[in-house]
């Protein structure tokens, strides 16, 4: 019968020639999630496995489909969520939009997720913020239904709905905090990124248009009258974006507050307000 450490090796082998990052971790994620075990209960490298649903896996992951949406988890922030490939793969770049969060928002009732797709950025601010409710929209059902499980699974069901729409267009009312990581590449660029992206994770969540802005535009146009009059909204940047999404904001009444980088250093959560809650004396300077 074949070890555990024959398999790691030899898939640690394939993986490297296949160029993925980090091989010898990622087989083991991957014998772990084959044997239905604990990454840490891998180490015993002389117990003795059936091999045929590892290499199913291995096969998976060697035409470089994310390993998250073949183990069907990722976590986010202090969360263990399901993935899919309705929605992006939750990164660790994006919980710069909860730091940014609590840096600036007090004690929220209502949050709303807009692009909501697995719920990490509503459900993570949900565990942050005791005292709220919170709404989040996807324009895929299919996704809308992941992040609605995803609520259930981390105790936070009673304290978030989903639905499907088209951004805002089939909500009423406003909102403390206004979460969004909207698609931002652009859309001639998708092609270029690296193929778990490319390939595998959904194209209307990444596609920004012909310069990367166009979902941009269409929020910032709705923020105004989605924002309670002490509310703010945090919207995820790419690179290199803040100034021109700052400037689109400006132009729908909107102004900056802050932008909060992520652990790379690069500019990643711009905080906006509406201008008329600090007053026409203060507007302009």
């Amino acid at each position: 019968m074949i070890t555990v450490g024959e398999v790691l090796r030899a898939a640690n082998a394939r993986l490297a020639a296949a160029g993925i990052d980090s091989p010898g971790l990622e087989a083991r994620l991957l014998l772990a999630h084959a044997m239905g075990v604990d990454r840490a209960e891998v180490i015993d490298r002389r117990r003795p496995i059936d091999p045929a649903r590892f290499a199913v896996l291995l096969a998976r992951r060697l035409t470089h489909e994310p390993l998250a949406y073949i183990t069907g988890r990722q976590g986010f922030w202090t969360l263990d969520l399901a993935v899919s490939p309705d929605t992006l793969i939750p990164r660790a770049d994006s919980e710069a939009l909860i730091v940014a969060a609590k840096l600036h928002c007090v004690a929220p009732a209502r949050i709303l997720d807009l692009g909501t797709g697995t719920g990490c950025l509503l459900l993570a601010a949900l565990t942050e913020f005791p005292g709220a409710f919170g709404v989040g929209v996807d324009l895929s059902p299919g996704a809308a239904a992941l992040a609605a499980r995803n609520a259930a699974m981390n105790e936070l069901g009673e304290r978030a709905a989903f639905l499907a729409g088209d951004w805002a267009s089939a909500l009423a009312g406003t909102f403390d905090l206004v979460l969004s990581n909207p698609p931002y590449i652009v859309g001639a660029e998708i092609a270029g990124l690296m193929p778990e992206v490319a390939l595998f994770e959904p194209g209307r969540a990444l596609d920004g248009g012909p310069d990367g802005l166009l979902a941009y535009r269409s929020l910032v146009s709705t923020l105004p009258c989605l924002l309670a009059p002490d509310g703010i909204a945090i919207l995820e940047l790419g690179q290199g974006q803040a100034e021109r999404v700052t400037s689109l904001a400006a132009e729908s009444g909107m102004i900056s507050v802050a932008l909060q980088a992520d652990l790379g250093g690069i500019p990643r959560a711009l905080v906006l307000r509406t201008q008329k809650r600090f007053g026409s004396a203060s507007v302009g300077g």
